[in-house]
């Protein structure tokens, strides 16, 4: 006797014992083909909607010979948080063989968006969709579009390219993150007054951009006895963030706080320390790393915002997925949440 279960998927077979027919009369009616009398048909479809049977997609590609290729594009570089979404991606391309999907994994300059859009309009005609990490400019814009125009799917992943055809951006609200930094930044300020200093992986990127935004207003309207120093770039670089760290410490005796907009916080971090100001300057970063994690703990970090990239790689395969076959996306399955990290609540 088949034992129960709610939670099972309904086969083929089930349909064929409830309607007391073969299943290859099941495939016939789903199937459309002929040789079922009418009657037989009815008993068939009603079964069908009595257990509400849904095919398997995955088992319908199997028995076609369907199977889609994808690509993921990460920027090449030594930051800490893009290597974690990369060992993410690569579980999740191992994951996605049961879909009858595939998928490779390619590490470019994304900082230069000429390197970045020819990388891009290689992969047409390779791949049935690609999901990147993009740098918000008009060529790389122009070999989305173009992707697009091709009939690949193409999801923007971490940043995001607004203007262009891509089919979704996978990643957090950038302007909430900012403006949630500015929040901390100012209560973890107590009233002191001077400047805060901004180092940015690149102006260019869309999400640095959005957090510089959402960062910026909170504190213009909410803490004036605050301001901002012009945002300084990093390019995500350990060694060139440590550069702009030390001239900025040197060039600001009276510097309140650093919120570091990407990448690069051991520079940051290492430059506070050898400083001796890694208690009087607070340091605000995003992503949580094991390098991060350690300077939170020993408090030269009071802060981390952080993303999920296991959610952000498993998400941007399953968007990929479900525009190829025409499925349905789940809106609060795939909403990145913003994280919050002191030292009291590290997992």
């Amino acid at each position: 006797m088949r034992m129960s279960n709610r939670h099972r998927r309904t086969t083929l077979v089930d349909v064929a014992e409830a309607a007391g027919v073969s299943l290859a009369t099941v495939d016939r009616v789903l199937n459309h083909r002929p040789g079922v009398s009418p009657r037989t048909m009815e008993r068939v479809e009603q079964s069908l909607v009595r257990l509400g049977y849904r095919p398997d997609p995955a088992a319908v590609r199997l028995a076609r010979g369907i199977q889609y290729q994808f690509c993921f594009v990460l920027p090449t570089g030594t930051n800490t948080f893009m290597s974690l979404l990369a060992a993410q991606v690569d579980r999740t391309l191992m994951s996605l063989a049961e879909q009858q999907a595939y998928g490779d994994l390619l590490r470019v300059d994304v900082f230069d968006p000429y390197v970045l859009a020819d990388t891009l309009r290689g992969l047409i005609g390779r791949y049935h969709g690609v999901a990147t990490v993009a740098l918000d400019h008009p060529v790389v814009r122009d070999a989305i579009d173009a992707m697009v125009e091709a009939g690949m799917v193409v999801v923007t992943l971490v940043s995001d390219v607004p203007n262009s055809r891509r089919h979704r951006y996978v990643g957090i609200d950038n302007s909430a993150a900012g403006r949630t930094v500015a929040t901390l930044m100012g209560r973890f300020s107590a009233q002191r007054r001077g400047p805060i200093g901004i180092i940015a992986g690149s102006l260019a990127l869309r999400d640095h951009a959005e957090r510089m935004f959402g960062f910026q207003q909170v504190i213009a309207s909410e803490y004036p006895h605050l301001h901002t120093l012009p945002a300084l770039e990093g390019r995500d670089d350990t060694q060139r963030c440590r550069q702009v760290a030390d001239k900025l410490l040197a060039e600001q005796p009276d510097l309140v706080g650093i919120y570091s907009v990407g990448a690069g916080n051991r520079g940051i971090a290492d430059a506070l320390e050898a400083a001796s100001r890694a208690r009087d300057v607070v340091f605000i970063a995003h992503e949580l790393t094991d390098f991060s994690r350690r300077y939170l703990i020993h408090g030269t970090m009071a802060a981390i915002i952080n993303q999920d990239p296991g959610h952000e790689a498993r998400s941007a395969a399953r968007i990929l997925l479900a525009h190829c076959t025409n499925q349905p996306v789940i809106a609060d399955q795939e909403r990145i949440r913003i994280d919050i990290f002191l030292r009291d609540n590290l997992p």
